[in-house]
């Protein structure tokens, strides 16, 4: 007679990661994306949340930040530094992460993020990108690209705008701007935009006129096996068209993203 088998222990790789918790959750529901890959999906939009700067969660955060910047850390895992409550106020990171030179893995486990800032790819050392069960984060900024260094991330991929097991459908972007005119770009609906503001072109780095904006969306593979929804604000027609070809297996070509895009069915090659 054969023994059972013994039953098998296995390390929790979060269990530093999550943060404290508290009688209120730390993080709002997301319903944005269907869980379930038959039929057509009802169409997505941005979160429309605007970061609140007076609650104690980015008060503190921008301490952290401030602290991580100061000691050169390689480590950053600011989460688990605040409460239930205030990671609940926390919806993107500040600017200022562009001064985390020296952060090789940045942890945002369990996050209630809507949006990242282009600032992330400033972050010159970044290695390892860890925004796993942040599922209110459906896409990442074009910048992300700009991490030499990235070469690992743990993302929750049926959260994601486009993602291979669902094909959710992305926000429709705005027609290009023409004319004089058009939107302030200090001063954007985040519900429409993806952000607030926009204060120069993700793939030139140069400025970026109301009159010219272009915003594209594109599914790259920027680390390890993860490929992401990326929404790239361009200053110019040339600069879209500078862009790299997407990820096989998605859609072929930078877009703009609505219910009726035609995405690829099925599981990429090497997915």
């Amino acid at each position: 007679m054969s023994e059972d088998p013994k039953p098998q222990v296995f390390a929790n790789r979060w269990a530093d990661a999550a943060g404290p918790g508290g009688r209120a959750p730390s993080r709002d529901l997301c319903g944005c994306i269907e869980q379930t890959g038959a039929g057509r999906q009802r169409p997505t939009r941005f979160h429309p949340e605007r970061q609140d700067t007076r609650a104690p969660g980015w008060i503190r955060l921008l301490e952290l930040v401030e602290e991580a910047a100061a000691d050169g850390r390689e480590v950053f895992k600011p989460l688990v530094e605040l409460t239930a409550e205030q990671r609940r106020q926390v919806i993107t990171l500040p600017p200022a992460i562009a001064r985390l030179t020296s952060v090789r893995h940045l942890v945002l486990y369990g996050s209630n993020l809507v949006r990242l800032p282009p600032e992330i790819g400033a972050m010159k050392s970044l290695e390892e990108f860890t925004p796993y069960t942040s599922y209110r984060l459906h896409w990442f900024p074009y910048e992300i690209t700009r991490c030499p260094a990235l070469r690992r991330s743990t993302v929750s991929t049926r959260a994601l705008y486009g993602n291979y097991k669902q094909r959710p459908p992305f926000p429709e972007l705005p027609a290009a701007a023409t004319g004089g005119g058009g939107a302030d770009l200090a001063d954007l609906d985040p519900g429409v935009r993806g952000t607030s503001g926009i204060r120069s072109c993700s793939v030139c780095d140069g400025p970026v006129g109301a009159a010219e904006l272009r915003q594209v969306w594109i599914s790259l593979r920027t680390s390890g096996a993860d490929v992401l929804p990326l929404l790239v604000n361009a200053c110019s027609t040339a600069c879209v068209e500078a862009l790299p070809a997407p990820a096989e297996g998605y859609v072929p070509v930078p877009h703009t993203g609505g219910p009726d895009l035609d995405q690829p069915r099925g599981r990429p090659t090497g997915s």
